[in-house]
C-alpha cells in the first residue's frame, strides 16, 4: 500500500482504511504534517547523514516506512548524534540530533500528544508552548517583582540529561502518586490518565527515552535517564515531567507564592527572607526525591530592591530568559525620578550580540553599499530589538553603540575622502537622520 499523493504534492483527502495487520491507527494526514513541520524548521542530519533535502529525494517511500513501522509497532528510534556546544557563562552543553526520519516520528507523537496535554499544563508555564513565550514569561516576572519583595531564582541542574525515565512514564500514566506529589486530586488523576493511556504513545514514548546516544567517535552510549535536548518530543516530555514534579506541587503546596517556569528556567515570588528560604530548601527537597537537584551556586535568592524596598540584601538581581532583573533608573508619568526593580537585556545576551557584530567584519565588506549592508543585517537587528527591546531598551544603546562604530570605519575603509573619524561619523550621521530605516536600530534613535 504506497504512500499517495496528489500532482499537487498534498496527500489525498480520503486515506486507505486501516488493516487488521496494524496494530495502532496513526493517520496518514499526521505523518504528512509532521513531515511539513520538520521541513521547515530543517535542522542538521543525525547518525545516518541524511540531510532534509536528501530525505526528501525519496519522501514517498521514507514516510511510507515511517507510517507502516509506527502503525505496526515496530518502528525503532535510530541512535541520537550527540554534540557539544559551549555554554555562554562556560561549560559545555550536549545537543542531541535525531536523524530526519525520527523526527518526523516525534512530531507526529508532538501532534497527537500535544492537544491533549496542552490545556492541563500551569498557566505561568510558558516554555515551548502555543500562543506563550518567553517574553510573556519576562513581562509577567516584571510584575510580580514589583509585588514581593523576594525571589527564588531557582537552577535544576542538569535537568534534561537528569530526567528519571521510571518517574517519566508514571508521570504519563499517573498511577500509584499521592495526592501532594504528582497530583492534586483524584479527579484530575482520572482525567489526565485517560487523556494519556494511548498504548501506542506511552511504547513509543518509552523507546524514544531509551534509544542510545552516538558519540563523536561513534561509540553508542545507552541510555537510562534524561531526554536529548534537541529531539523534537524532548521539550514536550519535558514539561509532562516538569508539570507533575513541580507546577502542581507548587500551585497546591505554595498558593500564594505564584512562579513562571520555561522549560527549566523557574522564578518563585515570596513576600520575605524567611519565606524564601524555606521555600528554597522545600523545592530542594522536592526535587532530590524526583532524582533532580537544584543548582547549588545557580540557585540563590534575590532581593527585589528598589524606591520603595531599601533594605541592605545581596544579592539583589538574578537573570532570566536573557535579561537581568535589578534596580534601574526611571522615570514615572509625572516626570520624577525614582528607582525600579526591572528587567533589561543581561550582560550574557550583550556579549553574545557584541561577539556577533564583530563576527560579520563590517568594515571589510567595502565591496557592498549602505543599503547592501542594511539589507544583510536589519534581520538580525529586529529580532534583537523584538526580543531584547521589550523591557527597558535604552539597555541595549551600548551595544548599538559598537555597531555605529563598525560602519563609522567601514566608512573610512570605503571612501578615501571620509577618511578621518570625524567626518566619517558626521557624514554616516546625515544618512542616518534622513534614512533611519536604513538600519533598525536608527529607527530608534541611536544615530552614529
Amino acid at each position: 500500500m504506497p504512500f499517495v499523493f496528489q500532482a499537487e504534492g498534498q496527500p489525498r483527502e480520503r486515506e486507505e482504511p486501516m488493516t487488521e495487520t496494524k496494530s495502532f491507527c496513526i493517520s496518514k494526514r499526521a505523518v504528512w504534517n509532521a513531515w511539513l513541520k520538520v521541513k521547515v524548521n530543517r535542522g542538521a542530519a543525525g547518525v545516518d547523514d541524511v540531510s532534509i533535502a536528501h530525505f526528501e529525494k525519496r519522501l514517498k517511500l521514507n514516510l511510507y516506512k515511517i507510517w507502516n513501522r509506527m502503525s505496526s509497532g515496530a518502528y525503532f528510534p535510530p541512535p541520537v548524534r550527540i554534540v557539544k556546544i559551549p555554554k555562554s557563562g562556560g561549560g559545555e552543553r550536549t545537543l542531541g540530533i535525531p536523524t530526519v526520519g525520527d523526527r518526523v516520528a516525534q512530531m507526529v507523537l508532538k501532534l497527537y500528544l500535544e492537544p491533549v496535554v496542552e490545556p492541563r499544563f500551569h498557566r505561568d508555564s510558558y516554555g515551548y508552548r502555543p500562543q506563550k513565550s518567553a517574553l510573556d514569561a519576562v513581562g509577567v516576572a516584571r510584575k510580580r517583582c514589583w509585588q514581593y519583595d523576594w525571589v527564588v531564582d531557582l537552577d535544576i541542574k542538569g535537568f534534561f540529561d537528569n530526567i528519571d525515565h521510571a518517574l517519566m512514564m508514571r508521570a504519563q500514566r499517573q498511577l500509584e502518586l499521592p495526592a501532594r506529589g504528582f497530583l492534586i486530586d483524584a479527579g484530575q488523576m482520572r482525567a489526565l490518565r485517560k487523556h494519556t493511556d494511548n498504548p501506542w504513545i506511552l511504547l513509543y514514548v518509552e523507546r524514544w527515552l531509551k534509544a542510545p546516544t552516538q558519540q563523536a567517535d561513534g561509540t553508542l552510549v545507552p541510555r537510562d535517564k534524561g531526554t536529548p535536548q534537541g529531539g523534537v518530543a524532548s521539550p514536550l516530555l519535558a514539561n509532562i515531567f516538569l508539570h507533575h514534579v513541580l507546577d502542581l506541587w507548587l500551585a497546591d503546596t505554595y498558593p500564594l507564592c505564584p512562579f513562571e517556569r520555561y522549560a527549566d528556567d523557574v522564578v518563585v515570588h515570596c513576600r520575605s527572607e524567611a519565606e524564601a528560604r524555606f521555600i528554597r530548601h522545600s523545592i530542594e527537597e522536592r526535587l532530590l526525591a524526583c532524582k533532580l537537584e537544584a543548582h547549588p551556586q545557580k540557585t540563590k535568592l534575590v532581593y527585589c530592591r528598589d524606591s520603595n524596598r531599601t533594605e541592605n540584601h545581596r544579592p539583589i538581581s538574578f537573570d532570566f530568559l536573557g535579561y537581568t532583573f535589578r534596580p534601574r533608573k526611571a522615570v514615572s508619568r509625572t516626570g520624577s525620578h525614582f528607582v525600579s526593580f526591572t528587567p533589561g537585556v543581561s550582560a550574557k545576551a550583550a556579549k553574545a550580540i557584541t561577539a556577533e557584530i564583530r563576527r560579520w567584519q563590517i568594515h571589510r565588506k567595502s565591496d557592498k553599499s549602505l543599503e547592501d549592508l542594511g539589507s544583510i543585517y536589519n534581520p538580525k537587528i529586529r529580532g534583537w530589538i523584538a526580543y531584547y527591546g521589550q523591557y527597558y531598551k535604552s539597555a541595549l544603546y551600548p551595544t548599538f553603540r559598537l555597531l555605529n562604530r563598525r560602519l563609522v570605519r567601514w566608512v573610512r575603509t570605503k571612501y578615501k575622502r571620509r577618511r578621518s573619524h570625524r567626518k566619517a561619523t558626521r557624514w554616516l550621521r546625515e544618512i542616518a537622520r534622513k534614512e533611519p530605516g536604513l538600519f533598525a536600530h536608527w529607527s530608534m534613535g541611536e544615530f552614529p
